[in-house]
């Protein structure tokens, strides 16, 4: 062996070698720990990809429960054009007990309608859609709701739309 002073002594080969060696066994055993967490993040990969595939089905299935009651409800609309009385009257309750699925559903991942505080809009998570004149009621006044809103933990997924109310018209004058 040399090196740029010439050629090399014993001492100093072995010393080179010695080096060589525990560098070389450095390096193993830092591959060693590279392809010990690489298996070790492939399978919580694969873990977490079963896992969402599992939550996706869960939400599929509950989904095809609602979609099974809202065509229970057309098929029998459809199959009676002329809808007895007593079907009538409980429309609404069977709509209303979709609608509770549905708000569990969403609520099991984490998503909530939003409440309205009081009777004006907290613009943070309400959007006026329209504005109506009401000269009995104080200035943007929540007169409806026309959609409901929603957030997922802290995000606003889709504000509260209301209706608002206005004391007169642009010009001055009540509307009709």
């Amino acid at each position: 062996m040399t090196n740029d002073k010439g050629p090399m002594t014993n001492d100093q080969q072995q010393s080179a070698l010695t080096l060589d060696a525990a560098l070389r066994d450095q390096l193993v055993n830092e591959l060693g720990t590279l392809q010990k967490e690489r298996m070790a993040l492939q399978q919580a990969l694969r873990e977490q990809q079963t896992q969402e595939t599992a939550a996706k089905e869960e939400l599929f299935l509950e989904l095809l429960d609602l979609f099974d009651s809202l065509e229970f409800l057309l098929d029998y609309m459809a199959a009676h054009p002329e809808l007895p009385p007593e079907f009538v009257k409980r429309l609404p309750k069977s709509l209303s007990i979709v609608q509770k699925k549905l708000l569990g559903v969403l609520d099991r991942r984490q998503v909530q309608p939003l409440e309205l505080e009081g009777n004006k809009p907290n613009f943070d998570y309400c959007r006026v859609v329209e504005c109506e004149v009401k000269p009995d009621l104080e200035e943007q006044t929540i007169i409806k709701i026309v959609r409901q809103g929603f957030r997922h933990r802290e995000k606003i997924l889709r504000p509260i739309e209301v209706i608002t109310s206005k004391r007169e018209s642009a010009a001055g004058e009540p509307e009709d």
